[in-house]
């Protein structure tokens, strides 16, 4: 298949990265070339890492490689493409608006796709002319590592739409797992309630973010504690998805107000080197600020 990727973000790369790894030829696109290239640059090094684990053959890293091309052109990124899967920021009218573009320059049997956490899919697929070939695709961080897939099914998504879905997600060893089009799906709306509450038990003291992970990791075999996650999902698009949810779903997803002061701040997690945790080359060296503002 000819799959393109439009975002070369975290989530975007990793798209990339597992689709042409599975043999599947990728265009990955981004507004700015920079943008593009440190994609593309994440990627050699998730698949360098592997090699370095003996997960990844030195062959396989060269192959996947040569099966990515980046590009700015919207216009080259989708022509030819079986599938295209958005992976832009979470933004209701930049996704829209991304649909309606995309479909301009798509072939007629190609699958539109968004990897949107929480947005709700119905609303962006009715940006197409078209929005029968609308899906979701909810991919999760680190998507090189990450085995589920969620498929979200829009009111709009037909079955033959719903059929290669699952295809595409099992072609690249995957497991789907799918969902309607509901606030939050399944997955975001469960984790992001675990989430909000360990936030807040930090907030109250009872008890620190490293212990608060702890208990879930070892006591719940959770591979990553819920404070940690926040910090690598990115604190800022934690509180998005929570004000989303708080609208649709009431209030018991109200954002506490010790993420909300780590937002104000411009501590946003792993991605700004400081969250909940202080970060350095992507590990946890510390944590920021006391815990238990509110004992």
């Amino acid at each position: 298949m000819h799959v393109a990727v439009l975002g070369a973000g975290t989530m975007g790369h990793g798209i990339a990265q597992v689709s042409a790894m599975a043999g599947h030829d990728v265009a990955i696109r981004d507004v700015e070339r920079e943008f593009v290239d440190d994609g593309l640059a994440a990627i050699e090094e998730n698949l360098q890492g592997g090699v370095e684990r003996d997960k990844v053959t030195a062959e396989e890293k060269a192959a996947t490689l040569d099966r990515i091309a980046g590009t700015t052109s919207l216009e080259e990124a989708v022509a030819d493409a079986d599938i295209v899967i958005e992976a832009v920021p979470e933004r209701m009218e930049l996704k829209r608006e991304t649909f309606a573009d995309v479909e301009e320059h798509v072939d007629d049997g190609a699958i539109v796709a968004s990897n949107t956490s929480s947005l709700p899919l119905t609303e962006i697929a009715s940006a197409l002319d078209r929005p029968d070939r609308a899906v979701g695709l909810h991919f999760f961080n680190p998507v090189h590592i990450m085995e589920l897939v969620e498929i979200v099914v829009a009111e709009q998504t037909s079955d033959a739409t719903l059929d290669a879905a699952r295809e595409f997600v099992e072609s690249i060893d995957r497991t789907p797992v799918e969902v309607t089009d509901s606030p939050g799906f399944a997955s975001s709306r469960l984790g992001v309630a675990l989430g909000v509450e360990a936030m807040r038990m930090v907030q109250e003291g009872v008890a620190s973010p490293e212990d608060i992970d702890a208990a879930m990791e070892l006591g719940y075999n959770h591979p990553q504690g819920p404070i940690a996650l926040g910090d690598v999902v990115g604190l800022d698009v934690r509180l998005d998805i929570l004000e989303h949810l708080r609208e649709e779903l009431g209030e018991r997803f109200r954002p506490p107000q010790i993420l909300k002061r780590k937002v104000r701040a411009g501590k946003l997690g792993k991605k700004t080197g400081e969250g909940f945790y202080v970060w350095e080359d992507g590990e946890i060296v510390g944590t920021s600020g006391d815990w238990g503002e509110d004992r």
